[in-house]
């Protein structure tokens, strides 16, 4: 089955979701970014529609003016919002991101979602001098960034992305601080790097103005915890109250599902060289984060065949949909 057929498929069998009132909630298409992988954005909105989700995250798949047009009119037809998801641009590099925010303007976008690290920080780094050295240039970037979307005047939101702590990301959005500078909360990732779910999501959600809402397990391994993304209301996760409290802080802010099928990740924070990067962290961070892991298996997809796989990652995204409209009121 390949990519297209399965989206086909899988929308013609997502009636019984659409036939109800629509979601709040969106979908990022980094839900579907393991198996799926719509390339197209258009046809993501209409998957997306199918599902019965609020709107969509995902890269713009064309800046022809046609195509543009044909989108940005599809989703005002369904009632549907659209966020971009874009690559910050580097210092002195910076026409495409410029095209992009204006295709992205054009498109009727509310928000454009960047990261400033691909990767993450422990696996990324082995040494402080390192890792400050990329913060420094990460400034630079978003600094060059923000010249660019206020001069379109579009919001720019920054994932935490296993790379800033709370602590560190809070300070950012305070020293830039910009009407047009934003963070995508993202209310799994910090775990990573031992930081409370629910502190992180008080943090942040002032600054919120885009979001990757997701649930999360933890389980052990040897040098550390296996950290994986659930179905909503399969994890740990106090999921209302996390997104009462976004809704709180900022009652504009979308809230977009990001359910990612894969096996789960590997944190290594027994190891010397995950603390290389942290040097103001303390061993309360990881007892705090150890107390939650849990003796209880994560889902896995290695060996799955591919269809059972595909179908494995549409069935989590629509689970996560259905909970959020009959317990969080999206």
């Amino acid at each position: 089955m390949n990519r297209r057929t399965f989206l086909v498929t899988a929308a013609a069998g997502a009636s019984a979701l659409a036939d109800g009132p629509r979601s709040k909630m969106g979908i990022a298409v980094t839900s579907y970014m393991s198996f799926g992988r719509p390339k197209d954005t258009l046809e993501f909105l209409e998957h997306a529609n199918a599902l019965g989700a609020g709107g969509i995250q995902m890269p713009l798949t064309s800046r022809e003016p046609d195509y543009i047009r044909k989108f940005r009119a599809r989703a005002e037809e369904l009632g549907m919002y659209y966020e971009v998801i874009a690559a910050l641009p580097k210092a002195g590099d910076t026409a495409a991101f410029d095209s992009t925010v204006a295709a992205a303007k054009q498109a009727g976008a509310l928000a454009i979602r960047v990261n400033c690290l691909p990767g993450r920080r422990y696996e990324n780094f082995t040494n402080l001098a390192d890792w400050d050295k990329a913060v420094a240039q990460s400034h630079e970037n978003i600094d060059a960034a923000l010249r660019i979307v206020e001069k379109h005047q579009m919001p720019l939101a920054i994932e935490n992305h296993k790379d800033w702590t709370a602590v560190e990301m809070a300070a950012l959005m305070k020293e830039k601080s910009s009407r047009w500078l934003g963070v995508c909360l993202d209310t799994g990732n910090n775990i990573a790097l031992l930081d409370d779910p629910l502190a992180t999501v008080e943090a942040l959600a002032p600054f919120a103005i885009s979001s990757h809402i997701k649930d999360m397990g933890v389980a052990p391994y040897p040098d550390g915890f296996l950290l994986s993304e659930m179905p909503l209301g399969e994890g740990m996760l106090d999921m209302r109250r996390i997104v009462d409290t976004i809704r709180r802080a900022r009652p504009e802010t979308r809230l977009t599902l990001e359910m990612i099928t894969r096996d789960p990740l590997k944190v290594p924070c027994l190891t010397d060289g995950y603390w290389a990067t942290f040097p103001q962290r303390n061993g309360l961070y990881l007892a705090r984060t150890l107390r939650m892991v849990r003796e209880k298996p994560l889902p896995v997809v290695t060996g799955l065949s591919r269809e059972a796989q595909l179908q494995l990652e549409e069935d989590n995204v629509k689970k996560s949909l259905t909970y959020a409209r009959e317990h969080l009121g999206l």
